[in-house]
């Protein structure tokens, strides 16, 4: 058997049926200025070339002899495709740890919170920008009754309800910061707290210049005290959830502060890989890595079994880091939210 050391970001399906988010890392047509599509790596909701869902579960079935360890479900909103019940059972029978990336509500469907904790589903990690209701439903406008602020926590409840007792799955929350709810860097890990949930994660927003709301909701430098003092009150709190490590704040400010930056020994391409909705498979979720990707290196599931997709082909250097990438420290990091520290720790 490989060395299991490979995390895969996959994004299943181009559609979100649960909610329009306006800051989406996926294309909606009518926020950008520029219409460039399609180019290499732009994710579209309204993409035509999903992978069919039998290609894809056999593709997903040679995962048990590649180096993937663990696979984080993206993309739309996976909970809400009919056929992920069945591609997450596939992925566990190929002894993948599965982390759930989800809007939320998806989780109150009677039934589905325990049949995923019955699947083994290692983590569920949930969209919630605020504790505003407003303010979150504003920016994640659902598209469905119940689909707002009040489901999205609702189903946090209800996937914990479900998991009982048991040490696994572990629920948390990501929240999207943007110039308006740096705030949100401090309250919203005291309303994951209050829910019993494990663990919290800020990342930055991150939208193409071409973006409508590129100006409204981007950080600047000029948002960088706040950040300081937001995640510094953070770290300090002592809330019994798992932070990402103590490095992460500095990160997150140094992508914040300059445009790109060099990360050493980058693990894109060797411990990391990002599969889109058409079955591309890159080095990471980075439009700017993705651009630079030359012919040679691009692959897709379609073509190939997981262990030639997901060949690590070295750590090197890369001088892309920004608000594009930063949350994959967080991601990689991730073996001290299923394999925690006691609570509270952020070493």
């Amino acid at each position: 058997m490989p060395d299991r050391n490979v995390t895969v970001l996959w994004a299943l399906r181009s559609w979100c049926a649960s909610h329009k988010c306006l800051p989406c890392y996926f294309n909606w047509p009518e926020n950008a200025t520029l219409q460039a599509l399609p180019r290499s790596g732009v994710l579209d909701h309204q993409s035509p070339d999903d992978v069919p869902t039998q290609q894809l579960f056999a593709f997903a079935r040679t995962l048990g002899d590649s180096p993937v360890r663990r696979v984080f479900l993206a993309g739309g909103e996976p909970l809400l495709w009919a056929p992920a019940l069945k591609l997450i059972e596939i992925l566990k029978t190929q002894r993948i740890e599965v982390v759930v990336c989800t809007s939320g509500p998806a989780l109150n469907k009677p039934g589905m919170a325990e049949r995923l904790v019955d699947l083994g589903v290692d983590a569920f990690s949930v969209s919630l920008d605020s504790t505003d209701a407003e303010y979150n439903d504003r920016w994640r406008p659902p598209r469905k009754p119940g689909f707002g602020w009040e489901g999205v926590v609702n189903g946090i409840r209800t996937v914990l309800t479900a998991r009982g007792d048991r040490p696994q799955p572990r629920v948390g929350i990501y929240s999207m910061i943007t110039k308006l709810n740096l705030d949100a860097i401090t309250t919203v890990p005291r309303l994951a707290a209050e829910l019993g949930c494990d663990y919290f994660v800020a990342q930055p927003v991150s939208l193409p210049a071409d973006h409508n709301l590129h100006d409204e909701l981007v950080l600047t430098e000029t948002d960088i005290p706040r950040l300081r003092r937001e995640f510094g009150q953070l770290y300090a709190s002592g809330l019994p959830l798992t932070l990402p490590s103590v490095d992460y704040p500095g990160q997150f400010v140094s992508a914040v502060q300059e445009s790109t930056g060099l990360v050493r020994d980058c693990f894109g391409g060797n411990d990391l890989f990002f599969v889109e909705p058409d079955g591309s498979v890159w080095d990471c979720p980075s439009a700017l890595r993705i651009a630079q990707t030359p012919p040679q290196r691009r692959r897709n599931i379609r073509e190939t079994t997981a262990a030639d997709a997901f060949r690590p082909a070295g750590c090197a250097d890369c001088a892309l880091f920004s608000v594009d990438c930063v949350n994959m420290w967080p991601l990689m990091g991730f073996d001290r939210v299923v394999d925690p520290a006691p609570a509270g720790s952020t070493s």
